[in-house]
C-alpha cells in the first residue's frame, strides 16, 4: 500500500497501524473536509466507500471494532473540536481538561457509527445490495443522536450539502435526514457495484439482477430528487417583500457583562442602527443577549432603550436576559414597536447543557454554566409567534436553529419568515460559527421561509426560502447588513408532518434487522467475522 514519504519515517508499529486502519482514516478525513468551512461537499458522496470496504474486509473482532471506533471518533473530533474553545477561554476549564472533554464527547458520538458498522457487517453476509438497507440504518442512528440525552444533531451528514441546493430542496419533504439519506445511498450504490465482482467469486449463484435492480431504483430516487430540486429553485412563491437590517455588534465575550461597558455597548448598537436607517428597514434585529443588562430590571438603561426606539420610530427585535420571577432568569427575545411597547416576546425553550444550565445539578454541584446570570436559566414554555405589520415570524435563539422538529412547530399554523439570533462568540475563530450558519440553511428550506440571522460576532446573514445565501457577514467584524426579503404563506409537507421520513427509515431498519435474527439459535446480530 502506497503511503506518503513522511509517514515512512514513522516507527514500524505506527506504520502498520496506519496501514491497517487507513480506509477508516480516509473516510473520516473526506467527511470532515466536506463540511463548512472547507466545503468540499462532493467528498461526502464518496467519503463512506473506504469505510465500507474496511467493514467488508475485516477478518477479526478486534480490528473491526477498533477501526469502526477510529472512524467515528475522528469524524466527530474534526467537527466538534471547537467546544474546547468555549470551555478553555470562557469556562475557566484548564486546556488539557478541555481537550479531554472534547475527546470524551467524540468518543461517545463515535458509538453511533460503531453501532451502524456492527449492523452493516452482519447484513453484508446476506449478499443483499447495501443500497437497499444501509442508508435507512444510518438515518436511524442520526435520528437517535438527535434526540438522546437532549439531542446533539451536529454534523449530520446532510449538512455538508448546504451549498448543493439542487439536491437539498428535498428537505421540505424529508427534512435534513432526506439529504443525509441521498448521500449514503450514492455511497452505497457505488460500493455495491465495486464489490459485486468479488461477491460473485465467493457466491457464484449470486444473481446479477440484484445489483441491476438496486442501481435502477437508486437512479429513480436521484432522478426524482434532481427534478424536484430544479422545480423548486425555479419557483418564486413570495407574495410580499420587506426590508430588514441586521446589526452585528461584535462585542468581545469578556466585555459583554462588564457593568462599566454598558453605555459603550449600547452606543455601538444604537450608532449602527442609526446608520442602517438610511436604507429604511421596516425591522431592525440585534443578536442574542445584545443588551448588557437585564431588560426591565435595570430601569435606567431600559428607559434609555425605549426612548431610543420611540425617537427613531423603529421596530426593534433584540435578545436580552429577563427576570420572569424572583431570581428566575430566561434567555429571551423581545420586539419593541415604534411606540416603545413590547409587541412580542419569546423565552428560549431548548437550553444549552452546561452553557445555560447544569444537568444533574445536585451531583455536578461543582460545575458552573458558561453564560452570564445567577443560577441556571429557566426554559420557556410557549412557542410564541410575532404578528406584525410586515408579517408573522418566530425567533430561534442560538442553537435552537439546529433542531428542525422544534422550528417547524412555530410554523404549523402559518408564518412568513424565520429569525435566528445568536451569540457565536463562544466558538472563537473555529469551524463552529461556520457550521452553525450552514445548518440554518436547511431550516429555511424545510419550512420554505426566508431566514434572517443576527449573530453578535458573526456569521450574520440572509437566506431565502430556497436556501440561497443572499448576504452574510464575516466573523468578528462590527457592521450591519440590510436586505429586501420575499416572504410567503407556504406550508410545506415537512412543516405539517415533521420527520415522517426519518421514522419510516427506523421502521425499515428494524424490519431488516429483525428479519435477520437467527430464530433457531440464540444469536442476535452475532458478529461472525
Amino acid at each position: 500500500m502506497l503511503l506518503p514519504e513522511f509517514i515512512k519515517e514513522f516507527p514500524e508499529h505506527i506504520i502498520n497501524f496506519i496501514k491497517k486502519y487507513l480506509f477508516c482514516f480516509l473516510s473520516a478525513i473526506f467527511l470532515i473536509l466536506s463540511f463548512s468551512p472547507i466545503d468540499l461537499y462532493f467528498l461526502a458522496w464518496i467519503g463512506f466507500i473506504p469505510f465500507f470496504f474496511f467493514i467488508y474486509n475485516s477478518k477479526d473482532y478486534k480490528t473491526f471494532f477498533k477501526g469502526s471506533f477510529i472512524f467515528g471518533f475522528l469524524y466527530f473530533l474534526g467537527n466538534v473540536y471547537w467546544i474546547y474553545h468555549s470551555l478553555y477561554f470562557y469556562g475557566s476549564v484548564p486546556l488539557i481538561l478541555s481537550y479531554l472533554v472534547v475527546a470524551l464527547l467524540a468518543a461517545y458520538l463515535a458509538l453511533y457509527p460503531l453501532g451502524f458498522a456492527l449492523i452493516l457487517k452482519n447484513l453484508l453476509k446476506k449478499n443483499i445490495p447495501t443500497s437497499l438497507y444501509a442508508p435507512f440504518i444510518w438515518i436511524s442512528f442520526e435520528v437517535l443522536r438527535s434526540y438522546l440525552f437532549t439531542g446533539f444533531p451536529w454534523a449530520l451528514i446532510g449538512y455538508s450539502q448546504y451549498k448543493f441546493l439542487l439536491i437539498s430542496q428535498i428537505a421540505d419533504i424529508t427534512g435534513i435526514y432526506g439529504v443525509s439519506f441521498l448521500v449514503l445511498l450514492f455511497n452505497c450504490v457505488i460500493f455495491d457495484i465495486l464489490i459485486f465482482k468479488k461477491r460473485k467469486l465467493l457466491h457464484p449463484l449470486l444473481p446479477l439482477y440484484t445489483i441491476i435492480l438496486s442501481t435502477f431504483l437508486v437512479l429513480i430516487v436521484f432522478s426524482f430528487s434532481i427534478f424536484y430540486g430544479f422545480k423548486k429553485l425555479k419557483e418564486d412563491e413570495s407574495y410580499h417583500n420587506f426590508k430588514v437590517a441586521i446589526i452585528q455588534g461584535n462585542i468581545p465575550q469578556n466585555e459583554k457583562w462588564d457593568y462599566k461597558k454598558i453605555q459603550e455597548i449600547l452606543s455601538i448598537y444604537k450608532n449602527l442602527t442609526i446608520e442602517s436607517k438610511k436604507y429604511r428597514p421596516e425591522l431592525i434585529i440585534w443578536p442574542e443577549t445584545a443588551l448588557p443588562f437585564v431588560f426591565e430590571k435595570n430601569r435606567y438603561f431600559t428607559v434609555e432603550l425605549i426612548n431610543f426606539v420611540k425617537q427613531e420610530k423603529i421596530y426593534l427585535l433584540f435578545g436580552s436576559i429577563m427576570e420572569r420571577e424572583k431570581d428566575k432568569y430566561t434567555n429571551s427575545a423581545l420586539l419593541l414597536d415604534s411606540d416603545g411597547v413590547i409587541a412580542y416576546y419569546y423565552d428560549k425553550i431548548h437550553l444549552v447543557p452546561f452553557g445555560e444550565y447544569v444537568p444533574l445539578r445536585k451531583i455536578l454541584f461543582f460545575v458552573e454554566k458558561l453564560t452570564f446570570g445567577i443560577g441556571d436559566y429557566q426554559p420557556g414554555k410557549s412557542y410564541n409567534v410575532a404578528i406584525t405589520p410586515f408579517g408573522r415570524f418566530a425567533t430561534l435563539i442560538c442553537y435552537e436553529s439546529i433542531f428542525p422538529e422544534q422550528v417547524r412547530k412555530f410554523y404549523q399554523k402559518g408564518g412568513n419568515f424565520i429569525v435566528n439570533i445568536t451569540n457565536d462568540g463562544w466558538f472563537g475563530n473555529t469551524s463552529g460559527p461556520y457550521q452553525h450558519f450552514s445548518m440554518a440553511v436547511f431550516r429555511a428550506i424545510e419550512n420554505r421561509k426566508p431566514l434572517i440571522r443576527a449573530a453578535n460576532s458573526g456569521i450574520s446573514g440572509f437566506i431565502d426560502s430556497r436556501g440561497r445565501i443572499l448576504k452574510n457577514t464575516k466573523l468578528f467584524e462590527r457592521t450591519y447588513l440590510v436586505e429586501t426579503i420575499g416572504i410567503n404563506n407556504e406550508t410545506t409537507f415537512y412543516t405539517k408532518y415533521g420527520n415522517i421520513f426519518a421514522y419510516l427509515c427506523i421502521v425499515i431498519s428494524l424490519i431488516f434487522i429483525i428479519g435477520n435474527i437467527n430464530i433457531g439459535g440464540k444469536r442476535w446480530l452475532y458478529l461472525r467475522i
